[in-house]
Order: structure tokens, then sequence, then C-alpha cells
């Protein structure tokens, strides 16, 4: 359940949704980092508290499939790498942005690691705040999204339940009037 602003008053915390940016992109001032960046000054303008993890910076192994996580770890992932802040964060979260260029067809490796890695994350339920999502796609040519986006439905809308909160996309160079959609959309999240 959701927690109402009083609440989060209560608990000492003034922001209205807790928000976690995974950032698939090694480039750190690339088209996907100015859209991660242009829809979190939104969201910060709404009071909206935003973490970013850069995926791309940090030391996180692809899952194992040994099942730990579903046998004897009850959730917790038997890997103690940098993805334990990534899990941390997920814990608190009521809202996940997914942010990548595109790499054949799909989100990065780096991420796609990160994602995998949720297999400990949803077990047995969803994190227990997380609520909405939204994903922030770049890449060099229109119509190579198809990948990451079945994946985004698949993993997070169908699997997980999540409300969609909007798909974003950008070929080419990222123009101003897409930055300014993503602030937009942003300090619109309720």
């Amino acid at each position: 359940m959701l927690r109402s602003m009083s609440e989060k008053r209560k608990e000492g915390r003034v922001y209205e949704m807790k928000i976690l940016i995974l950032n698939g992109s090694p480039r750190a001032n690339g088209n996907t980092k100015q859209m991660i960046d242009a829809f979190t000054e939104g969201a910060m303008s709404a009071k909206h508290q935003v973490d970013i993890v850069d995926v791309c910076k940090k030391n996180i192994k692809g899952c194992l499939a040994c099942e730990y996580c579903h046998s004897k770890g009850r959730g917790e992932c038997v890997q103690k790498d940098d993805m334990q802040e990534v899990y941390g964060l997920l814990k608190e979260a009521e809202m996940l942005v997914i942010a990548s260029p595109i790499y054949y067809h799909g989100i990065s490796g780096q991420l796609k690691c990160v994602i995998d890695r949720f297999y400990s994350a949803a077990y047995p339920s969803k994190p227990p705040h997380l609520k909405k999502s939204a994903i922030i796609l770049s890449s060099g040519a229109s119509r190579q999204y198809d990948g990451a986006l079945f994946s985004y439905q698949g993993d997070f809308l169908d699997y997980l339940g999540l409300e969609n909160m909007g798909i974003f996309t950008v070929p080419g160079s990222v123009s101003t009037s897409k930055l300014e959609e993503l602030r937009k959309a942003g300090a619109s999240l309720r």
C-alpha cells in the first residue's frame, strides 16, 4: 500500500514518492543520461525523491540460476556484490524507471544483469511499495525498441503488475522538445 503524504511526514519524510532509476548506459553524458536528468529534474520539482543507480559503474554479476533465493535464501540472493545497494533501494521504491541505450534490440548487458537479479527481489512477491514504472530508451535509429519493450511489458507491467507511467524513446540525438517532455512527465507524477 502506498503511504500518504501525511504518513510520510510522520516518518520524517517530506517527499511524495520514492523513485528508483536504473541507468544502464556506460556513457556519462550520453542521450540516456540527458533523458534521465530531465525526468529527474521534473520529478524533484514535484517533491519526489529520486535515487539513480549507474549500473555500469557497479560490480553486479549475472544471475547464477542456483535457486538459493527460492529455497534456503527465502528471497535473498546468494551473491554479495553491488546488487545489495539496488535491493535496498528497491525495497523502498514506489516507482521504478528502467533507462538504457538500445544494444542489439534490447537493453544494455549491464542492465540486463540487474534485471535478471530481480528474480530474488520478486520472491515470494514483488517489492512491497513498488506500484509504478516507466522506461527510457535511446537508440541510433528508430524502430529498434521491440526487444526492450517486450521485456518491459512482460517483466514489469504484466508479471509485477506495475502501472505504466510512460515509454520514452529517442532515435538519434535527443532534442530539447524530448527533454521537455521528460521534465513534464516527471513533474506530473502522482
